[in-house]
This record gives structure tokens, sequence and C-alpha cells, in this order.
């Protein structure tokens, strides 16, 4: 197994963001936003526990070793995304069958409460965020209502469609819930947030098994559900790996794009119109591939491909480079050698880079094969490639070369238009005219 897992770059750009984001403090929408789900949540737990009928009283004693266990199981998170997975289950169902179950969402908001006073000690988390964590207990309040209305608040085994329909109300709410925080508050989609989810219902369904199991092992001694807390600490040691492993991922890809923007800082200083040129088509590149809609593993190929795409003409002679004319048949052989060098050169840094040098390679590759170095043709070519190969040719016509003037953006485009199915990719041509004439 690597020492650094992959990490697409759509997760990648989540983790960063969500590492960010818990140190920084609310804004407006997200504040407004948080603030009512925590004070409609505090109301509901309120209500819900002064009107739900129990058949126990409530050992004070039993629910803080129970909230301090919820607690502790809460600060093993599996990072996900812009969230996190925990193992929660082990203490929740516990929690639900052997305290009176009407009070167990409080006792959930408390418990959340009290990891976040310790994240913020720690500077992990931004001391207004602390009103997250009431928001996040909304989830305990589906199953607590389920066994409150079908009369299996005990452990017993005859009720166990009623747990089956607690753990089912449990996900379905807080996925509700959590798309509409997600959409209030950040206007992130439906389809997205449900991604995110993923993660931490797969724990759920997984460890709820376990936490039943606790449950009726407790039903006559309480105290011995605290039994699972060597469980816990297990899922803490395991998180904080695979937190570790996430951190290192994060810093590897961070150190490859810094490479990356050095060597196009290198670039600049050999040839600054080759430094001025490439800038452009990075630029142009990325905004073709959001309007393809491209997923996020080739919106970063052509982001560093275009970045990256001349950086092989670091080896080429200066003379032959800033020629002021045409270059003759042995010159130009020498100039198409600078993706195959640019290739090479990012396969001496590896990793992510090596991948980078099979767009850098292709980008003069032709849609009907009579491109360089490789004569691929179509989709044999990778896509970024192609992004790339279309944004470079547009960049190079409407600006000032040594040995001819602009020729114009109308020009440029009626070129790509005359190309496309033959240079160029007729679906990149498409989204690059588009572009041009938004």
């Amino acid at each position: 197994m690597s020492a650094h897992p992959e990490i697409s770059p759509g997760v990648q750009r989540l983790l960063e963001v969500a590492r960010t984001r818990r140190r920084e403090s609310l804004f407006g929408r997200e504040q407004a936003a948080e603030s009512v789900f925590a004070v409609l949540f505090v109301v509901a737990a309120i209500l819900f526990a002064w009107l739900a009928p129990s058949d126990r009283e409530l050992s004070p004693a039993l629910a803080v070793a129970l909230v301090l266990a919820y607690a502790l199981v809460a600060g093993a998170e599996f990072p996900s995304g812009a969230g996190f997975g925990v193992p929660t289950q082990i203490v929740l169902v516990p929690m639900l069958l052997l305290l009176p179950t009407a009070t167990v969402p409080g006792l959930v908001a408390l418990a959340l409460v009290v990891v976040s006073v310790v994240h913020v000690g720690r500077g992990r988390v931004a001391r207004d965020r602390i009103v997250n964590s009431v928001a996040d207990a909304w989830f305990a309040l589906a199953p607590a209502i389920v066994l409150v209305l079908g009369h299996a608040q005990v452990p017993a085994w005859e009720h166990w469609p009623i747990y089956l329909l607690a753990l089912a109300a449990q996900i379905a709410f807080d996925t509700a819930v959590s798309v509409a925080r997600g959409w209030i508050a950040f206007d992130m989609s439906p389809r997205a947030m449900l991604s995110e989810l993923r993660m931490a219902h797969r724990i759920d369904l997984l460890l709820a098994p376990v936490g039943l199991l606790a449950a009726f092992a407790a039903a006559d001694q309480p105290y011995a559900a605290l039994l699972v807390l060597p469980l816990a600490w297990l899922f803490m040691i395991f998180a904080g790996e695979r937190a570790a492993r996430v951190e290192q991922t994060l810093e590897l890809s961070s150190a490859y794009r810094g490479t990356a923007l050095l060597l196009g800082d290198v670039i600049e200083a050999d040839d600054e119109y080759t430094g001025r040129h490439t800038e452009d088509v990075v630029e142009l590149t990325v905004a073709i591939a959001d309007r393809m809609r491209v997923d996020e593993e080739t919106r970063r190929a052509a982001e560093l491909g275009a970045l990256l795409h001349d950086v092989g003409k670091i080896a080429i002679p200066k003379e032959i480079i800033n020629k002021p004319g045409k270059l003759d048949e042995a010159e130009w052989a020498i100039m198409k050698t600078h993706t195959v060098e640019g290739q090479r050169m990012l396969e001496r840094v590896g990793g992510l880079l090596a991948r980078v040098g099979v767009v850098v390679r292709a980008s003069h590759e032709r849609w009907d094969g009579g491109g360089y170095p490789d004569g691929l043709a179509g989709e044999q070519i990778p896509l970024a490639a192609r992004i790339v190969s279309a944004c470079d040719a547009y960049n190079a016509m409407t600006t000032d070369r040594p040995y001819r003037r602009s020729l114009g953006v109308e020009v440029a485009v009626g070129e790509l238009i005359a190309h496309a199915g033959r240079q160029f990719d007729p679906a990149v041509v498409d989204a690059l005219v588009a572009h041009t004439r938004a």
C-alpha cells in the first residue's frame, strides 16, 4: 500500500476548504443559517423531552458517563471531502435504549458542544463555530421519535423492526437536514451534499449493530455499555492515522503544485514571451474546462498541462526560440522535441507532475493523427491535452509573435472552426468559440 494514498482533485479541494473553513469565523449567511438550525433544534429537543412519554427515570451519573463517552467517540473523525465520518453509533444506540429516549437528542448536542470546546482549545475550530455542533445534533431526533412512537425504548429483540426503522429515519433525516444546511449556508448542490454524506452514513450502518449489541449486553447493568470505549480508542487511533495520511497527501500535492508554479516562473524568466503566453493559455484552459464541465481530474491535468506545456522549450536553443522568421526543416525538427523534453523533465519530478507530463507530451497532437510526437488521433489524445492544444493555438493566433502580428479574434475563431475535426477536437472548439463570444 502506498504511503500517500491517491485523493481525487475534487475531494482534495473539499478537504482543503474544510480544513480552512473550520478555523475561520462564521460569515453572514452561514452564521445566520447555523444559528437558525441550532435554535430550532434546541426548541425541538426541549419540547420532545417534555412531551414524550418515558418508562424510566434519568440517571444523572449514567447520563454524564454516556455523554462523555459519546464526546470521546465523536473525536475520532475520519476525513471525507468537506466533512467527516465519526463512529458514534456504538454509543448513540446504547444512549437511546438505556437512557430516557426523549432526553437523548439534547444529550447528544451537549456531547457535541464538549467536543467543539476541546477543538477550540486546541485551535482546530473557530470559537463561534460551537453553534454548528448544536445544529449537528438534528440527526439524533429522528430515531428517538421512532423509538418513542414505536414503544421500543428498551432493549428487546422483538423490537428489531422498530430499530431498523429508527436507523433508516436517522439517515433520512440527517440527509434532509444536511442538504438543507448546505444549500442555505453555502448554496451547495444536493448532489454534492449526498456525496459528502456517503462515508458518514456508511459508518453509521456498519456500527449500528455493534451499538445495539452493547445496549443489549448492558440492559441489566447500564454502565457495561462503557465497555465499548476501548473500541472507541481504537477508532481514534485509526482516525488519527488516516488524518495524518490525508495531511501528508495534501502537503505532497501542494509541493507538486508549488514545483509546477516554480517551473512556470523558470519558463517566464527564460523567455518573457513564452511566460506571458503560458499565463494566458492557463487562464483560457481553465475557463474552457469549466465550460465543458469536465471532471476534477481532467480539469487539474488541463490546468497544470497548460502551465507546463512549454516547459521543454528550456532545452531548445535560444536562437531557434527567438528566430524572427520561420524555422527551417532542421530547426523545426529540434523545436518539435520540446514536448518530449517537457515530459522527460516532469517524469524526473514524479508523482502528479509525471502524469501531467503525458498531457505536455500530447499537447501538439492533432485530432486527425497528423500531430507530433506520437501521431495520436481522436480520443487517443487525453482530453486535457486536446483542451490545451486548442487554447494554445488560439492564444498564439491572437498575440504578436516574433515572426508575425496578431491575426485578431475573428480570424482566430474562423481558423479554429475551419480546423475542427482535423487539428482540433470539435467539442473543444465549440466550447472555445462559445467562450470568445460570451
